[in-house]
């Protein structure tokens, strides 16, 4: 009886840690290219090869910063490295200048690097925040008995390594049906980035690099999601409108509104009563922004008439609206306080 109840708990908590690991394995690349409307619902079976890149990188992720006892300036430095992999080594359209023939780099173009500085910005951003960290705050707040946790043994990490490392693979090698290389400086001081990056996050390994703890209450939830909300509709905006006003004042605008966020986040952090519902608050109001985007971002890959295309965003817009209200259920957080 007694091993019985023993092998229960032990299932219970098997499901603990793998639901939540293969939640973040798919919900990632559902973020990171559906629910922005990059791409069509019709193009969902790419997951099978998106999910091992978006999702296995948002996973080695989450797991190098729970087993090191990283807050999540180092889990930002890792996601920013990762959105540096896959736009530099993976699909290279850093530096393709007619990546899917889209001609990213003509705006705001940088000759002696060969990058165009908007693209950059752009690129990178949406991968660190929505496509990386997003997901794993909305996810560990699903889970919150399991949220400071590993939730893979070696055996599982080992598994997503080699999934991510494929699929990198994979997709490098389906970019090369277009004829293009970067240059070997480019590609050299894109490696040297990715390993100050990583060694920037290691270097806060059990540190806890907030300002001091204030006595000052933290916000309201519906502060920070509405706050987050809107610095992240600005940005998107920006995105818009790219062509509209000089790539100067564009790439200063997006930086500028990423700087506000981080320090807003970085403060609010310290102050008396901050939580995993404030964490989840501003991950929220960062969807909200995907699901409006959606409908007005142009998939990079035609597969759908706009009218299903439309009805896709709807149903991954709904989606992600449910998966929003499961999150205040599990925290039991009240959205109005």
């Amino acid at each position: 009886m007694r091993q019985a109840v023993r092998d229960q708990e032990h299932a219970r908590a098997s499901s603990r840690r793998i639901l939540p690991a293969l939640g973040l394995f798919l919900l990632a690349p559902l973020v990171g290219e559906f629910l922005l409307g990059n791409l069509p619902i019709t193009m969902l079976g790419a997951l099978l090869l998106l999910a091992p890149l978006y999702g296995g990188g948002a996973l080695l992720i989450r797991e190098t910063a729970r087993r090191w006892r990283l807050g999540w300036p180092g889990i930002g430095a890792l996601c920013l490295a990762y959105g540096l992999v896959e736009e530099a080594f993976v699909t290279q359209s850093l530096f393709n200048p007619n990546f899917a023939g889209l001609r990213l780099l003509d705006y705001g173009y940088i000759p002696g690097l060969g990058i165009s500085a908007w693209w950059t910005v752009f690129v990178l951003s949406i991968h660190a925040v929505w496509s990386t960290a997003v997901p794993i705050a909305l996810v560990e707040s699903l889970a919150p008995d399991a949220r400071a946790t590993p939730w893979l043994g070696p055996l599982g990490l080992a598994v997503a390594a080699l999934l991510f490392a494929a699929s990198c693979v994979l997709l490098f090698l389906v970019q090369q049906q277009e004829p293009f290389m970067a240059s070997a400086p480019q590609l050299i001081g894109s490696a040297v980035i990715v390993a100050l990056l990583s060694a920037g996050a290691i270097a806060l390994w059990g540190r806890d690099p907030r300002p001091r703890a204030s006595t000052t209450g933290a916000p309201a939830h519906r502060v920070v999601v509405g706050t987050t909300f809107l610095l992240g509709s600005a940005f998107m905006a920006l995105a818009i409108i790219h062509d509209a006003i000089p790539a100067a004042a564009n790439v200063a605008g997006m930086l500028a509104l990423l700087a506000a966020g981080c320090a807003l986040l970085w403060r609010w952090s310290a102050r008396a009563g901050w939580s995993q519902r404030h964490v989840f608050a501003a991950a929220a109001g960062l969807i909200l922004v995907y699901v409006w985007y959606s409908f007005v971002q142009v998939p990079s890959i035609p597969g759908a008439t706009p009218l299903i295309d439309a009805i896709g965003n709807a149903i991954f817009a709904c989606g992600a609206l449910g998966l929003l209200v499961l999150g205040w259920r599990r925290l039991g957080a009240d959205l109005m306080r």
